[in-house]
């Protein structure tokens, strides 16, 4: 099966990821909004700001339960059959059914999902700190730049080596999760160039995508947040009064904020649809050099010890005794 034959038949779990995504958002600006009228219907300028964060705190308790309980587990699914796909070419007729079937019981104990990609993510951050270091010892405003451009670009692999490595552990279920997962990380830093050949496709897709996409939405929601005038001039003004002369120029003024305002928003939706859409394309082809690597050379037991000076490795070995 080429890439695209894979994509396109998992693309099921990525319309039900989507569904959850924006159902999530709906949520999560509804306890915003609904925070800020009551709040200002309570307490004028101060109550408003007031409703305001405690609908914020609300909306991302809401979007944290959705994403355990829900999403992670759509992804797992997703990841399994892409696996069964790269690996033996084909997928069953009932690909989307097939996809739960794999996780079922496997990933019923949430916690040893979690355990498994937080640990891993430890690894590499890591290793992000590492790199950190170079534009730290620059120094000043360049150093700085340097710092989060490297941070930026760390966080973006970290994700897909994270699915990698998940993949990994659906794809070795005879053998303990977590032990799977010490392979998935060895097998990384055995073959880092497997990725890397990938950069490019991961950096230039999305970069084309957030100009497309966080474009398109920024002016949709430009146009309706203008036509919705009293609702941010309020919400600018008792920022305003709060802060004083401390507040920035783009709150403040009514027409920058309610452009920020459009700006998140956009941004908001281009990273929900380049998730559930466009990143599981570039997933799918990254995920097939990785696998392929891993297969022609399987970690052994010598290979966990040059990774036990990762702490996050550690926790994972442990487990897996």
């Amino acid at each position: 099966m080429t890439n695209f034959q894979v994509y396109k038949k998992t693309l099921s779990f990525s319309l039900l990821m989507f569904a959850v995504d924006i159902l999530a958002l709906i949520v999560f600006a509804g306890l915003c909004v609904g925070g800020f009228f009551l709040g200002l219907a309570v307490g004028e300028a101060m109550g408003a700001v007031i409703g305001l964060i405690i609908g914020l705190i609300l909306g991302i308790v809401a979007t944290v339960l959705v994403n355990i309980f829900l999403t992670n587990r759509i992804k797992a699914a997703q990841i399994s059959m892409m696996v069964k796909g790269v690996t033996s070419g084909e997928l069953p007729e009932r690909t989307f059914k097939a996809g739960f079937e794999s996780i079922h019981g496997r990933f019923g104990k949430i916690t040893v999902f979690f355990f498994i990609t937080n640990a891993i993510k430890d690894i590499f951050r890591q290793m992000g700190r590492t790199l950190n270091a170079l534009g730290n010892a620059i120094g000043g405003s360049t150093g700085s730049t340097i710092t989060s451009v490297i941070d930026s670009i760390v966080q973006t692999l970290i994700a897909y080596l994270c699915d990698c490595c998940l993949g990994w552990v659906l794809y070795r279920e005879d053998i303990n999760p977590f032990k799977a997962g010490c392979e998935g990380a060895v097998i990384f830093f055995k073959h880092g160039k497997t990725l890397l050949r990938n950069a490019g496709r991961i950096f230039g897709m999305g970069v084309l995508s957030f100009l497309v996409i966080g474009g398109a939405f920024f002016g949709i929601f430009a146009l309706i947040f203008f036509n919705l005038p009293g609702t941010f001039a309020s919400l600018a003004q008792a920022v305003t009064e709060i802060m004083g002369e401390d507040t920035p120029a783009f709150v403040s003024d009514g027409t920058l904020f309610t452009l920020m305002v459009a700006l998140i928003g956009g941004i908001i939706m281009w990273s929900i649809l380049h998730s559930v859409l466009i990143r599981p394309f570039i997933l799918t082809g990254v995920l097939r050099n990785y696998m392929a690597a891993g297969l022609k050379d399987v970690p052994v037991e010598s290979d966990f010890k040059e990774l036990d000076k990762y702490p996050g490795f550690a926790k994972l070995r442990n487990k897996a005794e």
